[in-house]
């Protein structure tokens, strides 16, 4: 697609973004502007940076994890018809001794999941609650597309991102890693784990990346360990994509880590030039693999790598 066909795509189209934490909800809502969509925010409380978001939207509307009714009746009175999620929620609020008393659901999303939490019938894992919001926007023509559909290039090329080239061990403990984080996705627990020596030092559950890497460190302050993160075996891209940034960077220098790798075309990478320009900067190694590769040895950095 060529710089005019993606500046019209979207020309005179409404679409909702649902907006997490971090900087992917920014540039996806700059992309789809980009394209000519007319974006309307639906940003999460507590969780998206509103100064910088709210800008490029039609409309904003700040919405409750807990009141998924009231979006979807909003995207209907908006006549939006397409929406699509980025960013991280922090699942580990939902957790907090107050969560219910501030997020008080509304009756839609009371009987959405009144099967997951009150009759416990149905587990709470990440891709039956996502999947059960998309069946119901569905019930009302509200169709929710991957946000990569919209900004492509933000998903990583296969290669070695970096200057240097992972050591013998630290592609073994990668490999290893690869398995180990694959196993995890498929029971929807996690998509990063932290390994050396082929020992699992962490692995991710509801507290996110960041804090499964900041964990390793603490229980491994020699350091020198792999960070390995990956999608789900069946991820769907419309939710829970595997991202990093330079914060996962900076966590990972703190905490010791030597070596990021993580999956070729199904991990977005924000600002990945200045992600591997940090990289370069501190000795780190990034390489992006795929399934039947992991093992492999990277002597030629991946195009573009600084």
């Amino acid at each position: 697609m060529d710089a005019s066909e993606r500046s019209t795509r979207g020309a005179g189209q409404k679409i909702g973004l649902v907006a997490g934490w971090g900087d992917y909800p920014i540039v996806v809502a700059q992309a789809l502007r980009e394209q000519g969509y007319e974006v309307h925010g639906l940003g999460i409380r507590d969780h998206v940076d509103e100064a910088r978001f709210t800008p490029l939207c039609a409309s904003y509307r700040r919405i409750s994890v807990a009141r998924i009714g009231g979006a979807i009746w909003a995207c209907k009175r908006q006549g939006i018809r397409r929406l699509t999620m980025a960013g991280k929620i922090h699942k580990t609020k939902f957790y907090g001794p107050f969560f219910w008393l501030w997020n008080i659901p509304d009756l839609r999303t009371i009987r959405m999941f009144f099967d997951n939490f009150v009759l416990t019938r149905r587990d709470r894992r990440d891709d039956t609650l996502l999947g059960t919001i998309v069946n119901e926007a569905a019930r009302d023509g509200i169709e929710i597309a991957p946000a990569t559909d919209f900004a492509p290039e933000l998903l990583v090329k296969f290669g070695q991102l970096t200057r240097r080239s992972p050591s013998s061990l630290e592609r073994k403990d990668a490999e290893w890693g690869w398995k180990l984080a694959k196993e995890m996705g498929r029971l929807d627990v996690g998509q990063c784990v932290v390994i050396k020596g082929r020992n699992a030092l962490a692995i991710e559950a509801i507290e996110g990346t960041d804090e499964c890497i900041r964990r390793a460190g603490e229980l491994c302050t020699s350091g020198n360990f792999t960070v390995v993160k990956v999608a789900k075996p069946r991820q769907d891209m419309r939710f829970d994509v595997p991202t990093i940034g330079l914060g996962t960077l900076e966590q990972m220098v703190a905490a010791g880590a030597t070596c990021l790798a993580i999956e070729a075309r199904k991990t977005i990478v924000i600002a990945e030039d200045a992600v591997v320009r940090f990289a370069d900067r501190h000795g780190l190694s990034i390489i992006a693999l795929e399934a039947g590769e992991q093992a492999k040895t990277f002597d030629e950095p991946a195009v573009g790598a600084a």
